[in-house]
């Protein structure tokens, strides 16, 4: 497994629990930990020992967002250089950050956040990247980006976002910073469900896990695809001949009769 610095990875039998692990900065992005976060998650499309992602944050928050004072240091050093290089410069950074969100999404696994204490800017849209969110009373997510002058739109939040919760709640967080709380977030459809505290929101995620791996391994996989296809899916058409796709390859090229053998045992009064 490779050393991170900044990044936990716990194997708990098929399921990875990672952990961001900069609390004394409440999990921000630094660029050590953006690195480690891409290096991860594009490691797990080869990896099929894993089947289900565990995504936390250490002390008392999920991702407090960029690490805004790394990169106005960084900023101050560079400051000499052109505007043109300045601006490209950014563009490059601003892609790569990104590229966590779409390693997120292209990772067959399914990846479980759970959300406590600040949840903000790009640490909410890893938190929007991944399938299922969990959270906390004192959960609270934000588009921060829009309180420092700069555009709602940021980190994949104007994609994911409005799928979730609708254009309205989505143009309200986006144009104002407004804070979001874990009871308002399962309301709106942006959390599955809200527990009391910390450890019971984690016995909530392996319960989710155990129900996962019940399942085949490849069952797993393409239905994450097929959820991933239907949001942007071009027709009704188009999704359920993915979905027919789908269900002949796991019945004729899967573990469909053992199954199904296993379920009728268990059924059977």
């Amino acid at each position: 497994m490779a050393a991170y610095q900044c990044l936990t990875v716990e194997k708990e039998g098929a399921c990875d629990v990672v952990t961001l692990n900069r609390p004394d900065r409440f999990n921000a992005l630094g660029r050590q930990l953006v690195n480690e976060l891409i290096a991860y998650f594009t490691g797990l499309r080869e990896d099929y020992k894993t089947r289900v992602v565990i995504l936390r944050g250490a002390g008392k928050a999920f991702c407090a967002g960029l690490d805004l004072q790394e990169n106005n240091d960084e900023a101050k050093d560079s400051s000499k250089k052109e505007l043109g290089a300045g601006i490209s410069g950014s563009l490059l950074f601003q892609r790569r950050l990104v590229e966590i969100f779409r390693a997120m999404r292209m990772a067959p696994q399914p990846i479980i956040a759970l959300v406590h204490g600040a949840c903000c800017g790009a640490g909410f849209g890893m938190a929007l990247a991944a399938d299922i969110r969990l959270v906390t009373p004192e959960a609270k997510m934000n588009v921060a980006m829009y309180k420092i002058g700069t555009t709602g739109g940021d980190m994949s939040i104007s994609y994911f976002l409005p799928r979730l919760v609708g254009t309205s709640v989505a143009a309200e967080m986006m144009m104002t910073g407004r804070f979001m709380y874990g009871p308002r977030a399962v309301q709106t459809n942006l959390a599955s469900e809200l527990f009391p505290n910390q450890a019971e929101m984690e016995k909530g995620a392996r319960q989710l896990v155990k129900e996962m791996l019940a399942g085949s391994p490849d069952g797993l996989r393409l239905t994450k695809d097929c959820i991933q296809a239907s949001v942007d899916a071009s027709s009704f058409e188009a999704q359920v001949s993915l979905e027919d796709r789908q269900q002949v390859l796991m019945v004729l090229g899967g573990d469909w009769f053992k199954h199904v053998g296993d379920f009728n045992k268990k059924s059977k009064l």
